[in-house]
């Protein structure tokens, strides 16, 4: 058998190694060989008798490996590790985040975050755009994570301008990347009371970021306070403020759309009544909340000659700020109707009807006017496509029985017969849009029952306020509240007790 020797070892373990550390090509430049294999180099010598020649093997010894490179650190590893864990907690914040869809839920979410972040156990957080733009109901707003109402109240009594979160607020030169307090009671120039707090409250070091957008400029700062002296690592420090700063993009975007939503809120109110009014034998009270993107549900109460009163509930299909323009236009037309002829209700939803097929043709509404004489507790209504009234009392809580009729702007001419009814002393007539029956998520079968429940579960000594009977049938209806954001549906309630 023919035995051929090799001029060269190749020492696998380091070349693998070196692979490992520096990548191949890199690898087998540096591990140089020493030698050709004879086979290769030496001439080819005539066969004899079929047997081939011995190949000699060389003397040459390999040079020894002097640089075989080490393996890779295990600090390499730990800090490849470290990034992706980072970046995993970091997505995961800015994803949580991103899912909050209200002011009150990004703002505590920002604190929550922070506080695990920088590794403090308590927060402040205080909105107060440059700008000076935005609702009113946020500026100034501050906000505690791990604080009542009155710690925050001790800590708003000392002076702004010695505090991390006052000179971030006042945008100081060196608070850009903000401010570090890693031992307050340390420090020699600490202003009395605000020593004071602190012991009273139980923190020594302080780490406060400021919160800003290219677009907003600054909108306000956070602070997260320590209850030992203590600071943020770099790395803590870092990741605070990325996800500072993609958190205040974020607040920019729910403050502007807080503005447009209190906007809405502000015209809907000036396209309403300011105030109801007072007529003898009769009580009033109202409850309006206009969705996010504003609606056209409305209501009405005017007084008319011989001491009489006129209620109206309506509802404009549509959104927006076309939908509230037709409110207010059909709104304001129904007054003048009611005023000229409002003893006969179905003769002013007749020129109702009228007015908004010529005027808007394309535009849908549906009404309810009722004419009330207080003095002989008597009630003369009609509805177009309206939902029915309510009679709450201490012997009924039943629905009024309206006769069938289309919305408003969908036939040539619009005409249904009148309701009358007698409200017993002490019985309150509800009228409503259907936005309470939308907002609670239901069909309007089991939203025309819950809504008959909740005017029954009315206590017997709210019942002759119809302020607190509106309310009691809004917290039963909408647990949730008026306010909430994902709801584009407009609700009113107007209730009439009659003494």
């Amino acid at each position: 058998m023919l035995d051929i020797g090799l001029l060269v070892r190749v020492h696998v373990d380091a070349l693998i190694v070196a692979q490992n550390h520096m990548g191949v090509c890199d690898a087998i430049r540096r591990i140089t060989p020493v030698g050709k294999l004879a086979a290769m180099s030496a001439p080819h010598l005539p066969k004899v008798a079929g047997i081939d020649p011995e190949v000699p093997v060389s003397t040459h010894t390999p040079a020894p490996l002097r640089e075989v490179p080490g393996p890779p650190g295990a600090f390499l590893q730990d800090r490849l590790a470290g990034w992706v864990s980072d970046l995993t907690t970091l997505h995961e914040l800015t994803e949580r985040l991103a899912g909050t869809s209200t002011l009150d839920e990004a703002l505590n979410e920002l604190l929550r975050a922070g506080a695990a972040l920088v590794g403090a156990r308590r927060g402040l957080l205080v909105l107060e755009p440059a700008n000076g733009e935005g609702p009113s109901a946020i500026l100034g707003l501050g906000l505690g994570l791990g604080l009542g109402r009155a710690e925050i109240g001790h800590i708003e009594t000392v002076p702004r301008a010695s505090t991390a979160l006052g000179r971030v607020l006042d945008g100081l030169p060196d608070t850009a990347d903000g401010v570090i307090t890693p031992d307050l009671l340390d420090e020699p120039d600490l202003d009395p009371r605000h020593r004071e707090v602190a012991l009273r409250l139980g923190y020594a070091a302080s780490y406060a970021l400021p919160l800003s957008s290219d677009a907003a400029g600054r909108l306000g700062a956070a602070v997260w306070l320590y209850d030992e002296p203590a600071e943020p690592a770099q790395k803590q420090r870092h990741l605070a403020g990325l996800y500072a700063r993609y958190a205040a993009e974020h607040l920019a975007r729910l403050i502007e759309l807080e503005r447009a939503r209190a906007d809405v809120a502000a015209v809907a109110e000036e396209l309403l009544p300011s105030r109801l009014p007072r007529i003898p034998g009769v009580r009033l009270a109202a409850r309006h909340r206009t969705g996010p993107r504003g609606g056209g549900d409305w209501y009405d109460a005017l007084p008319l000659p011989d001491r009489t009163l006129g209620l109206a509930v309506g509802s404009v299909g549509g959104s927006g700020p076309s939908a509230m323009a037709a409110m207010g236009r059909l709104r304001a037309s129904l007054r003048a109707y009611a005023v000229m002829e409002g003893e006969d209700p179905v003769a002013v939803l007749s020129d109702l009807e009228l007015l908004l097929r010529l005027t808007e043709p394309a535009r849908t509404a549906t009404a309810l006017f009722a004419y009330c004489e207080p003095a002989a507790r008597k009630v003369v209504l009609a509805g177009a496509g309206h939902t029915p009234p309510l009679v709450l009392g201490e012997r009924r809580c039943e629905f009024v029985e309206t006769t069938l009729s289309a919305p408003l702007g969908m036939l040539a001419c619009w005409e249904a017969p009148s309701v009358e009814l007698s409200p017993a002393p002490g019985e309150t007539v509800l009228l409503y849009t259907d936005g309470l029956l939308r907002r609670t998520g239901d069909t309007m079968d089991r939203a025309f029952a819950r809504l008959h429940s909740a005017a029954a579960s009315v206590p017997k000594r709210d019942r002759h306020d119809p302020a607190a009977v509106a309310d009691h049938i809004l917290r039963t209806m909408l647990p949730g509240g008026l306010d909430r954001s994902d709801s584009a549906e407009d609700v009113v309630i107007l209730a009439a007790h009659f003494d």
